[in-house]
């Protein structure tokens, strides 16, 4: 078990991040001890969507090719339409993702984030949720879809859009807190 305040939680994301799915938990995840670090394609600040246009810029510590899995008890995936439809284009960022998951760690994707979890092929047979526009493509994906504000299967957790953020956070800092989560190949 890793106490949320010796967590390394690690957040991927690129240009059209929505603002607040990157932010918030960045900045509570940090209020509640953990080092969080923002990995972006080439390592430097990448700029959010806020709501109907570009938002601010977040700093990223690291490129994500060079993130190393064993470093973090936990994946962050923040949502917005252009970010994780961008980001699913990356090798090195749906293979992380696959990565954190056969290492069994926590995976979190907030609205359009569970896009990379379609990608990663990590959703088979599991239960999740996100923004209603992708729901049809995580049932393609052999999800088990679900309408609730978050919804965790083996440490996997996702959630459907910014009103859900406080629960999405709460329930990241529960599951770092429980370990490493066993689960068969999706």
């Amino acid at each position: 078990m890793t106490q949320i305040a010796e967590a390394k939680i690690l957040i991927i994301a690129t240009d059209g991040f929505e603002q607040v799915e990157l932010t918030q938990p960045r900045d509570k995840l940090r209020e509640a001890g953990a080092t969080v670090h923002v990995a972006s394609p080439d390592g430097t600040a990448i700029r959010g969507w806020d709501q109907t246009d570009w938002g601010q810029e977040a700093p990223a510590e690291l490129k994500i090719a060079d993130a190393r899995v064993e470093d973090y008890d936990a994946l962050v995936l923040p949502g917005g339409q252009i970010n994780p439809d961008k980001l699913r284009l990356e090798p090195e960022a749906v293979k992380l993702v696959r990565d954190f998951f056969d290492a069994g760690k926590v995976l979190a994707a907030i609205c359009h984030g569970p896009w990379l979890l379609v990608e990663a092929d990590v959703l088979r047979g599991r239960e999740a949720t996100s923004f209603p526009s992708i729901r049809t493509d995580l049932k393609n994906a052999g999800a088990i879809v679900h309408d609730k504000e978050v919804v965790t299967d083996k440490g996997i957790i996702t959630s459907r859009n910014p009103d859900d953020i406080p629960a999405f956070v709460a329930k990241i800092i529960e599951e770092v807190q429980e370990g490493r989560h066993e689960r068969s190949a999706a």
